[in-house]
């Protein structure tokens, strides 16, 4: 006689939220990190981040303890009429008089700070700056002060040796009045500025799940063997490619093993598809496009136009402004029309933080008007502002992330725009030196008060002894950060012609920057894992947000079935039932 034997398998799925309460206790061990940010102007100051951290007085509520006077000018302490106090300097003559507090730097601690200016009058830049080994000047920060409410300056330093260190302050407008509140400086440690970011992942990258097996007669199914092999990964973690691609089949293994986000290095972009005024050669990035849709590889679209006089088409530098015009609403309707709703991505403007080749010769809103006219022509493709030194080089004031975030609400605000799918494109091209986590950490912070999708768009660190330990420290920073989107490299094999991060060698064996990749790869997926229900029928378990199959079977039995589940961040308490018979 057939003994047929049924099993009711019931997959709670729950929600991210819940993981909240099943964490390690990170509280317990680190002082946790506050990404709290904003990009408005209000009325009354924050309190101090950290308490203020190692600040004395950060408040202001000891009158003027523990600062001093830096320069030309007086410092005083005013009250506003509700009762707040802060420190105001007057009579200032340059640009880093004012108000100063010595601090002690220790070697390897990464240092975030924080706090809140206004001044006496219009607006204008002002950075925190900070003067080590006597006379070296860092900066840390930089915000867009103004009169009449307060502005967050958020940012940092990585300190690279132990020195006292004096906080300094620097404004644009030396003869303005200057005033401050809510001082922080908060010191961490590399370990906890690491369990930081583990915690952020287990936040944000994965969801706890719960695999509860019963029997149709609602017992336990204890020892039942739940195989999860995940088969796509939520989080877009790519590499840029070239056009060897096209006729390196040893290329081709390395990246298709490897990736399934891209963005074309040079292919896609005027210069190369006109080279010669009014003869377009689309023929190698179709290519390009038609290998990556074979291989289920997405794309970014690198780019409509360039704002930088050094990267357009030699041709174009001697037209006349209204040649020019005619040219680039030409290149936008070709570029965009021939690949809407093929791309994820397009960089629209590539680079206009830093320059203004087509607001010189055609107006200031013309950026913004590219930004209209590519959203009309593709409706449903993300639009980045794709920008260099954003978070990755803190003496870059004109790309800090506030000049950075007032060129995008000056997009945001131009008729024509409204519904436009506008992101974030930060290119994180890292030069040499110990990457300044603190600028970049506060940077994204900043950036996320916008509630638009951020990406690092073409992360590379320069050749370096410790190239790898830094590019491994980047890429960590923004897959932990609750803010970023995806990440696409900017890096490649000896044979694609790479030469700035290379991750492979000539024969195509990993550098230690490839090894980095690889480890990561494989550590934000969740491999292969086989789990045993216990006495309660019960498996939970932590999965990176993606797809699975899963394979349950049945410990008398040992018969088998495959379902499908997806792990999302957000999601709701869902319950799949599956029945088993042997």
């Amino acid at each position: 006689m057939k003994v047929v034997v049924a099993a009711e398998l019931c997959i709670f799925l729950l929600s991210a939220s819940c993981l909240l309460l099943l964490s390690s206790g990170f509280q317990l061990h680190s002082k946790p990190y506050d990404y709290s940010a904003t990009t408005k102007c209000v009325k009354k100051p924050h309190r101090a981040q950290y308490g203020g951290g190692i600040v004395v007085n950060p408040g202001f509520e000891h009158n003027l303890k523990g600062w001093t006077v830096v320069g030309n000018g007086t410092i005083e302490e005013r009250i506003s009429n509700d009762g707040n106090r802060f420190i105001v300097s007057r009579n200032r003559t340059r640009a880093l008089d004012g108000f100063s507090q010595k601090v002690h730097l220790k070697k390897g601690i990464i240092y975030i700070f924080s706090a809140w200016f206004q001044l006496s009058e219009g607006s204008g830049i002002v950075s925190v700056v900070f003067k080590t080994n006597g006379s070296e000047l860092v900066h840390g920060g930089h915000v867009i002060a103004k009169h009449g409410c307060w502005s967050l300056l958020k940012g940092g330093i990585v300190a690279n040796f132990s020195s006292p260190a004096e906080i300094l302050f620097e404004v644009e407008n030396p003869t303005v009045e200057l005033w401050a509140d809510s001082v922080s400086l908060q010191p961490f440690t590399k370990k906890q500025w690491r369990s930081h970011q583990d915690d952020s992942v287990e936040r944000v990258r994965k969801s706890k799940v719960r695999f509860q097996l019963t029997h149709p007669n609602e017992t336990v199914l204890e020892g039942a063997t739940v195989v999860i092999k995940q088969t796509r990964a939520d989080f877009p973690y790519g590499c840029a490619m070239n056009h060897n691609i096209l006729t390196n089949s040893d290329y081709q293994k390395w990246f298709v093993s490897r990736f399934k986000y891209t963005t074309f290095t040079n292919e896609m972009k005027w210069y190369s598809t006109e080279k010669i005024q009014g003869k377009e050669d689309y023929t190698i990035p179709d290519a390009m496009l038609q290998f990556a849709k074979e291989n289920g590889i997405s794309v970014r679209g690198h780019n409509i136009l360039w704002d930088s006089p050094n990267r357009q088409p030699h041709w174009d530098l001697t037209l006349s402004p209204d040649e020019l015009r005619v040219a680039a609403e030409k290149r936008m309707n070709s570029v965009v029309s021939r690949y809407k709703g093929q791309l994820i991505a397009w960089d629209v403007v590539n680079e206009n933080v830093h320059f203004h080749f087509f607001e010189d010769k055609l107006g200031e809103n013309v950026s913004a008007e590219y930004y209209s006219a590519a959203y009309h022509l593709d409706p449903n493709t993300k639009m980045f502002m794709n920008e260099y030194n954003t978070i990755e080089f803190s003496g870059d004031k004109d790309a800090s992330p506030a000049n950075y975030i007032r060129k995008l609400k000056e997009i945001q605000q131009f008729p024509g725009t409204a519904g436009i799918s506008l992101a974030i494109g930060l290119q994180c091209h890292f030069s040499t030196g110990v990457p300044n986590l603190a600028y970049m950490r506060s940077g994204l912070d900043l950036l996320a008060a916008t509630g638009l999708p951020i990406w690092l768009t073409e992360t590379s660190v320069d050749p370096q002894p410790n190239q790898a330990e830094y590019f491994e420290q980047i890429l960590r920073e923004g897959f932990s950060h609750p803010a970023v989107q995806g990440i696409v490299m900017f890096v490649g094999p000896k044979q694609a012609g790479f030469n700035s991060t290379l991750l492979a060698d000539a024969n195509f064996q990993n550098t230690a920057a490839g090894d980095v990749v690889d480890k990561l790869i494989r550590e934000w997926r969740t491999g292969p894992q086989t789990a045993i229900a216990d006495s309660r029928g019960i498996i939970d378990i932590s999965l990176h947000h993606g797809d699975y199959d899963v394979t349950v079977t049945h410990p008398l039995t040992q018969y088998s079935k495959t379902l499908n589940i997806s792990v999302r961040k957000g999601f709701s308490l869902e319950t799949v039932h599956v029945k088993m018979h042997a």
